[in-house]
């Protein structure tokens, strides 16, 4: 059953989020993006994470996309205009999205996906904190000066011409 239930929320989180890439409104985007991430969270939550399916609901469905809303808002986007679709930018994606997946496909051939060999993690918020601010402090740090940068830019994008 549970298993079931996986496929189910794996179908619809890659559904929404080829919708999110597909869509031509901002708006409708943003919304099937916000499925995409209620979705992966249920999933965390049958894999037994139910920390991480919490902050992916409270930062990443509700944070991020409220402030992804603000900015689709604050930018005051005309109704979109129909672009032509060009074909190289159309090759170049699919050859970008190969070679990924050719990498991801090398990197798991030969891989033994077994119990033995997943982490085994059962610690609380306290340990979880603890690991994130001494081992993975430099990750952390670079994430923040990198949504640092995003802030800026969204800034310098909405601010309107004074000529």
């Amino acid at each position: 059953m549970t298993e079931a239930v996986f496929w189910i929320f794996a179908a619809v989180a890659v559904v929404t989020a080829s919708l999110c890439i597909l869509s031509r409104s901002a708006l409708s985007a943003v919304l099937w993006l916000t499925v995409t991430m209620l979705s992966l969270a249920a999933i965390y939550v049958l894999l037994g994470a139910e920390f991480v399916a919490a902050i992916q609901v409270l930062v990443y469905a509700g944070a991020v996309m409220v402030l992804f809303l603000f900015v689709i808002m604050l930018l005051d986007l005309k109704v979109e205009e129909r672009r032509k679709i060009k074909v190289l930018g159309i090759g170049g994606a699919v050859v970008a999205v190969g070679i990924i997946l050719g990498i991801f496909v090398k990197c798991l051939h030969g891989t033994a996906l077994s119990a033995e060999r997943a982490p085994n993690f059962q610690a609380g918020t306290m340990d979880l904190g603890k690991l994130l601010f001494t081992q993975y402090l430099l990750p952390f740090e670079i994430v923040s000066v990198l949504l640092l940068v995003a802030m800026v830019g969204v800034i310098l994008l909405s601010k309107k011409d004074l000529k």
